[in-house]
């Protein structure tokens, strides 16, 4: 479905170099979700070229901006069809990758995705806030991602209290996002965290995208995160 050189090329953009295996796993991964998205909602994007473009070569940027450890743990918060984080374990299958999301059926997807391309991942069916106040996942991770999930205020408490001290939450988000970024600093140091950049560019059909990369300098206070309506109504 997908065209190699094309989708090699994306990638190569990004410091990214894909193998014949791993392009052959992203074409089995797009064939899958147009298949499946035949019967549930996994995505508004199903033509090849939107495909590589907006969820392959949009997830893989993050690795041009962001130094993921080798072997290190990652969780992606709010998933969704597997963005970025099932991209990210293609590109980078040394990671310990967790995907979190709060709908089982995409989880069903994306482990028949994972058999289907040999591909070991872990998924986690949980409300974000949820899983950041189980003892077995609160700062267990070297990165905690996310792509497009909410305004960074909100993201910044689902997200940094996955994260151990000297690991870094890392958002996806697109253009213009510097006022985002100074009203979500207060908090992002409530819970632990310090800004550490921004990085923004454009992907391959001139869309804006940016990667706002935070680390992890202390343990997260008890109290967070909070209920998802507390940290709706009121955003640290």
């Amino acid at each position: 479905m997908i065209d190699f050189e094309a989708m090699r090329q994306k990638s190569a953009a990004f410091d990214v170099n894909l193998s014949d295996r791993q392009l052959a796993q992203l074409d089995c991964y797009a064939e899958m979700l147009v298949d499946w998205n035949t019967r549930m909602n996994l995505t508004g994007i199903t033509d090849s070229e939107g495909i590589m473009t907006r969820h392959f070569e949009d997830s893989l940027s993050l690795l041009g901006y962001a130094k993921i450890p080798e072997g290190a743990k990652v969780i992606d918060v709010g998933t969704g069809a597997g963005f970025p984080g099932m991209v990210l374990k293609i590109a980078r299958p040394d990671i310990e990758l967790t995907l979190l999301d709060s709908l089982q059926k995409r989880l069903v997807f994306l482990d028949a995705v994972a058999k289907e391309i040999q591909s070991e991942v872990r998924t986690v069916h949980l409300r974000a806030e949820e899983g950041g106040r189980k003892p077995e996942m609160r700062e267990h991770f070297d990165i905690a991602c996310a792509r497009a999930v909410a305004n960074l205020r909100e993201l910044s408490e689902y997200c940094l209290p996955y994260v151990k001290v000297g690991g870094q939450f890392i958002a996806m988000k697109g253009p213009d996002v510097t006022e985002e970024i100074q009203s979500a600093k207060p908090g992002i140091g409530t819970l632990g965290g310090k800004f550490l950049g921004l990085h923004e560019f454009s992907i391959s059909d001139g869309s804006g995208r940016s990667v706002i990369v935070v680390n992890k300098l202390k343990n997260t206070p008890p109290q967070f995160p909070r209920t998802f309506a507390k940290i709706s109504k009121k955003p640290l």
